[in-house]
């Protein structure tokens, strides 16, 4: 199971700790590795208020329509942040859940809804990011359907699922529910729990996991939430498993359920990789085994080659063949608006622009953030060449329609350098998200004057893209921020290797130093930055004293086809990040705060 909309609106990814992007990615690497075929993929029919009033009571779903409820469960403040988008994902997903369950109770099998698992929601309230119970949901609906086999749920996420408990305590026959967690909430009545020692790995996890199979009844149906926030490092999660751990475990709950009809759901996981898992878990069910994905996979980047190769040139104009009618052409014919010749770096008219924007899903995701009527316009710079993508405010309820808001404006130009040749060259790039608001989890960055778009990994590699089909060598862009850097490290390397030694020191002992960490002990990104642009970071180089340290901003870059470096560009690396050592200034707070 899986829709567009599953993908919650990126702008909260920063106050939430997880990437809103995970079933996308899932679903991307599943298609990459070629173990989804097309009929196996369902679409989920959006949950009725009707079927979540046969869970959870008419005064809590009354409130569910107030934005600032919604945003709460999430831990956001109220504002232009998007509530509709974020209840229709969770209406949609919860659908999903239930139309996986009645599809395995009619044709057997078993089906895995690429999100879903909100087991913290109760019948009167939500909490944890769990507005409703999606399980819940679908085992009443099982049950007015008329199912009265045993169901069980095998909860195998972090943390215990204390909603899900009260919303199945009076369901008549009594559903099993088992959990693994590493949490104690206190005593779950109605639930076989076990709870593991903070940390706790492979082996004493999978131990106690052939302990609760053996002693769950069999069941007729069965929900599995098989939670990626199992893994070491999860933010939230506490326990020590490893991705192999967490494949094992999904490989034994698949084969004890083999002949039973299942629903599986991701649940939490909020690790950048947390995909992983869920890519584990649907191999687990087709085919037996643990997927095999290629080191250092990046689906987002594959899902945007796969994209870019099917763009025809008819939609970006093909300077080179006369005869190419471009969208541009054609709404110059229809009267639609003036034809305007210009195209970007001689070859991207603006409706080809749009239409490229449209197919990469950039415009859905931008829209779910509260936009509509979107508008590209190119024009010179000085240097370089402007793209500016421009959108008004969604029409409010009572159809007024607003001015226009700039949201992304990137200026680009061909250079050259040397050892790389002709590349893409970024002077600058911005996305905004003008009717966003800053909040504690979404802190305001250096430079920003309004929140971004979240979509800064998409941009990055719809420019490589671009400079990919100019026949460039890569994107080469000179990050003004810290943060900038920090996001892009995975995909940008310095141009100059002792530059990256450098910035590889500065990562190593910023993301170590005490006054940088959020409460849980993740690294603060944005204090760093705001740390760096505020001049309260030291450098002491070979030993010696520090001194304050100044962003270089040294050139970086993204290439097309990335070849080993050279020795000489690996010494200097090796020797700037052994020879420095970077720390907060002694007398800077502890919690350094944006102004």
């Amino acid at each position: 199971m899986h829709d567009a909309t599953y993908r919650l609106p990126l702008e909260l990814g920063p106050g939430m700790g997880f990437d809103p992007r995970r079933p996308d990615l899932t679903l991307w690497c599943l298609e990459a590795l070629h173990g989804l075929r097309g009929a196996q993929r369902l679409a989920p029919t959006r949950i009725s208020w009707a079927r979540l009033a046969r869970v959870h009571d008419e005064a809590w779903l009354e409130a569910l329509t107030h934005d600032e409820v919604v945003l709460g469960v999430f831990g956001l403040t109220a504002g232009r942040a998007p509530a509709d988008a974020l209840l229709e994902t969770l209406r949609r997903v919860t659908g999903g859940t239930v139309d996986g369950a009645l599809h395995v109770q009619r044709h057997g099998g078993h089906v895995l809804n690429l999100a879903g698992g909100f087991h913290h929601a109760f019948p009167d309230r939500g909490a944890g990011y769990c507005a409703v119970n999606d399980v819940a949901v679908a085992i009443r609906a099982l049950r007015d359907e008329g199912f009265r086999g045993r169901i069980g749920v095998f909860d195998l996420d972090a943390h215990p699922p204390d909603g899900t408990a009260a919303c199945l305590r009076a369901m008549n026959p009594p559903i099993f529910i088992g959990s693994i967690s590493g949490s104690d909430w206190g005593p779950l009545p109605g639930v076989d729990e076990t709870l593991l020692p903070e940390g706790a790995g492979n082996a004493p996890y999978l131990e106690a996991l052939d302990a609760l199979l053996a002693r769950a009844p069999r069941c007729e149906m069965a929900f599995v939430l098989a939670g990626g926030d199992v893994l070491a490092g999860d933010p939230l999660g506490r326990l020590g498993l490893d991705l192999a751990g967490t494949w094992q475990r999904d490989l034994r709950v698949a084969r004890f359920l083999e002949r039973t009809p299942s629903v599986w759901v991701t649940a939490g996981g909020y690790r950048p990789d947390a995909w992983r898992v869920a890519v584990g878990t649907w191999w687990a069910l087709r085919f037996d085994t643990a997927p095999e994905i290629p080191r250092g996979f990046d689906p987002l980047a594959d899902h945007f080659r796969r994209v870019a190769r099917s763009l025809p040139y008819a939609s970006t104009g093909e300077p080179d063949d006369p005869n190419t009618l471009d969208f541009s052409d054609l709404e110059a014919d229809l009267g639609l608006h003036r034809h305007r010749s210009a195209r970007l770096l001689g070859y991207y008219t603006t409706a080809g622009l749009e239409v490229a924007l449209h197919r990469y899903g950039l415009l859905e995701a931008v829209a779910r953030l509260g936009y509509e009527d979107f508008r590209v316009e190119l024009d010179d710079a000085s240097p370089g060449e402007r793209l500016r993508l421009y959108a008004r405010a969604a029409r409010t309820k009572e159809g007024a329609v607003t001015s226009e808001h700039l949201l992304v404006e990137v200026c680009v130009e061909r250079q050259s350098r040397e050892g790389l040749g002709a590349v893409l060259f970024v002077h600058w790039m911005t996305l905004r998200h003008p009717l966003g608001v800053f909040h504690p989890g979404r802190p305001c960055m250096p430079g920003q004057d309004v929140p971004g778009l979240g979509l800064a990994r998409e941009a990055t590699e719809l420019l490589v893209r671009m400079a990919e089909r100019l026949g460039l060598a890569g994107v080469v862009v000179r990050p003004a921020w810290f943060h900038v850097s920090w996001v892009g490290r995975a995909r940008f390397f310095c141009l100059d290797g002792a530059a990256q030694g450098r910035f590889d020191a500065l990562c190593r002992d910023l993301s170590a130093e005490p006054r940088l960490r959020r409460r849980g002990g993740s690294f603060a990104l944005e204090r760093a930055s705001r740390a760096m642009a505020e001049g309260a970071v030291e450098v002491a180089v070979d030993g010696a004293p520090f001194v304050p340290w100044a962003w270089p901003a040294a050139e970086v870059c993204a290439p097309i086809r990335r070849s080993p470096p050279g020795d000489a560009w690996l010494v200097a690396r090796d020797t700037a990040r052994s020879a420095h050592r970077f720390r907060l200034r002694p007398d800077s707070p502890a919690d350094v705060t944006p102004g």
